[in-house]
Formats: C-alpha cells, sequence, structure tokens
C-alpha cells in the first residue's frame, strides 16, 4: 500500500490523521489528451498541484512519441507549481525554466493552452 501524502504530494507517516491525508490522483496506464488537459486544470483550481503534475505523468509515459516533450513539458509545470506550494521559490524557478524552454519548442497538443501555461511559468520564474 502506497504510502499517505499530504495535498502537496508530500510523504506522511503511516499513521497520520486523516484529516491530513489527500487521496492520490487514480492510477491509469492510458489516459487521453482531453481527459489528461481537463483532470489537470481541475486539480490546479483546487491548489492540487501535485496531482495535476501526476496526470500529466501518466499521459507522458502513454502518449505517441511526437507529444512526449509537451507531456514532459506539462509535468514540469505541475512541479513548478508544487515546489512553490511547498514553499519552495527556488526550485519552482528552476523547474519552471526548463519547462519553459521546452514547452517552447514543442508541438502543443489540443486541447492545451500555451498561452496559459507560458504565462503561468513567467509568473513563476519571477516569484521570489
Amino acid at each position: 500500500m502506497p504510502r499517505p501524502r499530504d495535498r502537496y504530494g508530500r510523504p506522511l507517516a503511516p499513521d497520520a490523521p486523516t484529516a491530513q491525508i489527500t487521496p492520490p490522483a487514480p492510477e491509469r496506464e492510458n489516459i487521453t489528451s482531453a481527459e489528461a488537459w481537463g483532470e489537470a486544470i481541475n486539480y490546479l483550481n483546487v491548489d492540487l498541484p501535485f496531482h495535476a503534475h501526476e496526470v500529466f505523468e501518466q499521459r507522458w509515459r502513454c502518449c505517441p512519441p511526437a507529444e512526449r516533450d509537451c507531456w514532459r513539458a506539462l509535468a514540469q509545470w505541475g512541479a513548478a507549481l508544487t515546489h512553490l506550494a511547498r514553499g519552495n521559490p527556488k526550485g519552482s524557478r528552476d523547474v519552471a525554466l526548463r519547462a519553459g524552454e521546452l514547452l517552447g519548442n514543442c508541438t502543443i497538443i489540443a486541447p492545451v493552452d500555451r498561452e496559459f501555461v507560458l504565462d503561468s511559468l513567467a509568473r513563476l520564474i519571477t516569484c521570489k
């Protein structure tokens, strides 16, 4: 059984109070681009960036090779948002820089909103 985690994906003690535990994103071997984008954005809207990162990573693992850079960049975006939520602005900036570079050089997959992600990454890069 996986170790319980908090809302930002930090591992908790096995006997952590139930109120501190956030259920993980469902683990799947296959998820479509539309499902991944929609689910991840829903997680971001309720302040669960680690879950968004996990969903993007799931899509990255099962997508066609031509889409991998896009989903990898999105997984990095989710990781950057997670670092910020955990109080690590330097880690957030470092990952956001890599994500922005990768996203700027890849083919964007529908329904991904490139400008929305790039705006978010720009804010993360300038966050102190």
